[in-house]
């Protein structure tokens, strides 16, 4: 198996250069790129100036303006005119187009052109010619669905790299901010870029980076961001998010002055902020666009609809099923009818029928959504309660820890409390007592050794960081704000 992968390797290795030849050139194109098999691979056999000339493209990428236009110079262009350096003269003086660049390699060439862009082999010209006319298929840039703010910009990331490095350039115009681009993927050669700040990222942390997307070895990643993050951060069972999604490109901008480094994936809108703690996930970039009074109130709410979410259910469970545990004052939170159905048993049923719900309503037209769930809070919630499967009490709690999980700022960390909160419910149905407290010290104790890119998780907390902690409980004006965050080892520490 790996003489296999070895010869393999040495085959994808070989590049064949381009020949004087056109006909053996087109040979090898037609043959590999399946010109006559695929209906939108495009070529044209053309005689310019006394030369065989041919052009190739991809039908849905190359802009049809450009190619026209291109073909009309060509064709301008009268026997005899071209020189014996016809390469140098179309790439200086007769092709009037300021995005061009040479190959020497048709393997190189065939890349560019399943990219988008528009090829030119010339008779007698051991190079090939390429011009960046590519025009993808995409979106106008749109506000997130999952990061709306009420002031502030409405616009966010596409599918399309270009002009999401765009947008995140027109908020850092700085000529020290890098894009290092890399192509990932045998067969989908899908281009995956690193950005960052030159005198502002820690130099090892992009090393780290750049190494472990170059040893990606897969024929593609059409799940985009998500299948590169695995390759990078390289865990598999724990539930919690090691890096943060934005698909805001302020949000990227304050990330990369503060020294994190972004990776970008064609055909995703969502960006990778690296390296990220527990922490970052409770933040949202609403707070910023209010008061810091208004946006510090904003952030404890969040903090305890993520609190509720976690432990309002297990504790409520808790005290119900040991009554002694119960204070006096509040022995009314109780369960006044219990149903026929234990109680941990319509916890379970709960959950699962939030999540169903939550599944139908992204695969549930937009028009029907609404509908849909206005049946499922009332005609079965009220059914449900009415034969006995499940207790109102139960259906009230569950609802403020789903709105709690909702609240949360990033979805991927609402996934992984929904799996914390359902252990700990476990937990408590047959451990009691010692189940929470076990429960809740393991679940700590996994998140203090976990590690994202040699950053602990739950920093500044643990380490403990005074100052840092102190940011992230209170909203802090930005003019006091002299420092970047520590955990990122910036190699310039101050803002101001």
């Amino acid at each position: 198996m790996a003489n296999r992968l070895h010869l393999f390797a040495n085959k994808t290795e070989e590049r064949r250069t381009v020949s004087a030849d056109p006909a053996e050139n087109k040979q090898y194109l037609d043959e590999r790129l399946g010109v006559g098999e695929s209906f939108d691979v495009g070529v044209h056999d053309l005689r310019v100036g006394g030369r065989r000339i041919l052009l190739y493209y991809i039908n849905g990428f190359a802009d049809n303006q450009i190619v026209t236009l291109l073909l009309a110079d060509m064709n301008n262009l009268a026997d005899g005119q071209l020189s014996d350096d016809a390469l140098e003269q179309l790439y200086h003086t007769s092709i009037p187009f300021f995005q061009m660049t040479k190959v020497s390699t048709l393997d190189e060439f065939m890349d560019k052109v399943l990219m988008g862009l528009v090829g030119l082999i010339i008779e007698g010209e051991r190079e090939g010619l390429i011009l960046d006319a590519k025009t993808y298929p995409g979106r106008n840039p749109e506000e997130p669905d999952l990061e709306k703010v009420v002031r502030g910009a409405h616009d966010g990331f596409t599918e399309t790299l270009i002009t999401n490095t765009a947008l995140t350039r027109r908020r850092v115009r700085d000529e020290r901010l890098r894009f290092e681009i890399m192509r990932v993927g045998k067969r989908s050669k899908t281009d995956v870029a690193i950005a960052y700040l030159k005198d502002v990222a820690n130099p090892q942390l992009i090393a780290t980076l750049k190494e472990r997307i170059k040893n990606i070895q897969i024929d593609g990643i059409p799940m985009a961001e998500k299948t590169v993050e695995e390759f990078i951060i390289r865990q598999s069972w724990n539930p919690f998010p090691l890096v943060r999604y934005t698909e805001r490109p302020d949000v990227a901008a304050i990330h990369l002055f503060e020294g994190h480094a972004l990776i970008y994936v064609d055909t995703s809108p969502s960006v990778i902020i690296t390296p990220t703690t527990y922490f970052h996930h409770v933040q949202h970039a609403e707070e910023y666009r209010q008061t810091p009074v208004v946006g510090a109130y904003l952030r404890w709410i969040r903090f305890f609809g993520i609190f509720a979410s976690i432990f309002l259910l297990p504790l409520w469970v808790l005290l119900v099923l040991h009554p002694s545990l119960l204070p006096d004052k509040l022995d009314y939170i109780g369960v006044k009818e219990p149903g026929s159905v234990p109680l941990l048993a319509q916890f379970i049923l709960a959950e699962i029928g939030v999540d169903l719900m939550r599944m139908a309503a992204i695969h549930t037209p937009t028009p029907l959504a609404t509908a849909m769930g206005l049946i499922a809070a009332i005609l079965i919630g009220e059914v449900a309660i009415r034969v006995g499967l499940l207790t109102p009490e139960v259906i009230l709690y569950m609802a403020v820890a789903a709105i709690g999980s909702y609240a949360t700022p990033s979805y991927e960390l609402s996934l992984a409390n929904r799996l914390v909160r359902l252990f700990l419910l476990l937990m408590v149905g047959f451990f009691a007592v010692p189940g929470f407290v076990l429960g809740t010290l393991f679940v700590l104790l996994a998140l203090t050794l976990t590690r994202s890119l040699h950053t602990p998780y739950l920093w500044p907390f643990i380490p403990f960081d005074f100052q840092a902690m102190k940011d992230i409980l209170i909203r802090i004006a930005v003019p006091l704000k002299k420092t970047r965050p520590s955990i990122v080892k910036p190699q310039n520490p101050y803002r101001q």
